[in-house]
């Protein structure tokens, strides 16, 4: 199976390799990915990022506006290498302004689309959901609510629980801090 990946900042980053990690676990060595994203998701995947996130994440009005260029490049560069690499999945994990472009075009070129942390339409702009409707083929939420608001869209939708739960789950707090910095019996 070959997985296209796309995460355009660090928090997706973090979401892509442990995605990426899973994904390897559950299907061994027949799997493959391609991953535009940060260096978590380059170690994960053991392959050089098509487009790194430090050269995608551009926020706010004045920012996007001023790196539009560089916008426009970016998708041009992983539209390009889509094609070529040719997945069956395209997997967009978060980061809506270039993924639902993304989205659009892959669907336009017969490639599968999964969204792994949905686009927060249901805060910002629930209209957009009529377009992602028609260019994403399953959802997969990260809150439990989510799963009925696109279900109300009769979208095909999963709850697959919140990855930040499963990063509390693995942190083993240090239990030697205190002593090492001289904070034993302080607030």
């Amino acid at each position: 199976m070959k997985y296209y990946i796309i995460a355009g900042e660090s928090s997706g980053d973090l979401h892509g390799a442990n995605l990426i990690r899973e994904l390897a676990k559950q299907q061994g060595s027949d799997v493959q990915f391609r991953v535009v994203g940060g260096d978590r998701m380059e170690q994960a995947s053991q392959q050089k990022a098509v487009l790194h996130v430090r050269d995608m994440s551009f926020m706010g009005f004045v920012e996007v506006l001023l790196n539009l260029k560089s916008i426009l490049k970016n998708l041009k560069i992983v539209k390009k290498d889509l094609l070529a690499y040719r997945p069956d999945a395209l997997v967009l994990i978060d980061f809506p302004g270039f993924n639902l472009k993304i989205a659009s075009f892959a669907k336009q070129h017969n490639i599968k689309v999964f969204y792994y942390i949905s686009p927060k339409v249901w805060a910002w702009n629930t209209g957009r959901v009529k377009k992602i409707k028609r260019i994403v083929d399953h959802m997969f939420c990260i809150l439990p609510f989510e799963v009925d608001f696109y279900k109300h869209w009769n979208m095909h939708v999963d709850y697959v629980g919140n990855p930040l739960l499963d990063a509390v789950t693995l942190h083993h707090p240090d239990t030697t801090f205190k002593a090492r910095y001289g904070l034993e019996g302080k607030k």
